[in-house]
């Protein structure tokens, strides 16, 4: 049975490790490359007055859309094995009918079912897990530089790293069984499971990621770090203040909210330009260079000015150190869920199917 298995199976095989070896090769031949830049950039702006902030600025922009492709990659990968290996597994049998041959034999359809999940099933997690890997090695460099909005825990990119892949591959696989079982018709099951597999890589990281473990709320003062613009009229109108998706100290960390908040800790109304600081301008370190006092003015100077009067960054955030938590949190739940498909396979197959 398993021969079998593996005759039919090998071609579908064959051209998932030759994609593979080609992800590989390029990966191998430009992850150096990209690891000695990194690696000399970081060296260089240690030495700098302002630190590495404007390094992994440009660093991370050049090289943002390999970064996005690569890690599209990652999060591809285990549908692939639900819609191309798990949706025709079970439905090809039964549109052409060698499934009663087999059953005919001394094979029973539960050793049927079990040597083909097992067999296509493995093979499905090992290059999931072989191809997070890999993209997991040549974006190190590029996790650690990332924007607001791709770092580590955001759900662009959680997806495609660590040890997640390989739950997400089980799950798709033995989903695309079930539903190929269910209707017989291996278009419309793989239809059903990549609808089924995408809705869930929606829903999971909008409704359920956040709440794996209770979030922190903390409140920050502002500086370069969280603040992405600041509005400095020099018509003495008061500044402006907009707030990145980011957290001074915190680098990585998976921001689900961020505001800017009064002395009295109350939120601030603001617009596509920030929201209004009342500051004084005709004076002190937030007034216009015309005006100020010798060594007053600028961003920096005004930004302490504000703080000093209690204005803060409001966050609500998941730590970076997080990551490898929920990552086993959400691999374990969804080997839970690949076991209760797969249960239920075998109950579809003993009692339903014909």
């Amino acid at each position: 049975m398993i021969w079998l298995t593996w005759r039919q199976f090998r071609g579908a095989a064959a051209m998932m490790a030759a994609a593979l070896l080609v992800l590989a090769a390029v990966l191998a031949v430009t992850g150096p490359g990209l690891a000695a830049e990194y690696s000399a950039g970081i060296t260089a702006c240690t030495a700098e007055r302002g630190g590495c902030a404007r390094f992994f600025d440009r660093f991370f922009q050049e090289y943002q859309t390999p970064f996005v492709l690569v890690t599209a990659i990652g999060v591809v990968l285990p549908a692939l094995a639900g819609l191309f290996w798990g949706a025709p597994l079970i439905t090809r049998e039964l549109e052409a009918g060698t499934h009663l041959l087999v059953w005919n034999q001394s094979i029973t359809r539960a050793r049927w079912l079990a040597v083909k999940l097992t067999v296509i099933g493995l093979a499905a997690v090992a290059a999931a897990g072989l191809g997070s890997l890999a993209v997991t090695w040549w974006s190190g460099p590029l996790d650690k530089s990332a924007a607001p909005g791709f770092a580590l825990m955001d759900p662009l990119v959680f997806g495609a790293r660590g040890i997640v892949p390989m739950g997400y591959a089980a799950f798709a696989f033995v989903l695309g069984v079930t539903v190929g079982m269910l209707v017989r018709r291996t278009l419309t099951a793989m239809a059903v499971t990549l609808a089924v597999f995408a809705a869930l890589q929606v829903v999971v990281p909008l409704l359920a990621r956040p709440h794996l473990q209770p979030p922190v709320t903390s409140a920050f003062q502002l500086s370069q770090e969280n603040v992405d613009v600041f509005g400095l009229p020099r018509d003495g109108t008061s500044p402006r203040v907009a707030l990145d998706n980011a957290i001074p100290g915190h680098t990585g960390a998976w921001v689900l909210s961020s505001r800017l908040v009064d002395p009295a800790g109350r939120p601030m109304i603001s617009d596509d330009a920030g929201a209004v600081i009342p500051v004084s301008v005709t004076s002190g370190p937030c007034a216009p260079p015309s005006m100020a006092a010798p060594g007053e003015g600028g961003m920096d100077g005004c930004l302490a000015e504000v703080n000093r009067l209690g204005y803060r960054q409001q966050a609500t955030y998941h730590p970076f150190t997080r990551f490898w938590t929920f990552q086993a949190i959400e691999t374990g739940a969804y080997a839970v869920l690949t076991l209760g498909l797969t249960g239920f396979c075998f109950w579809w197959i003993r009692r339903r199917l014909s």
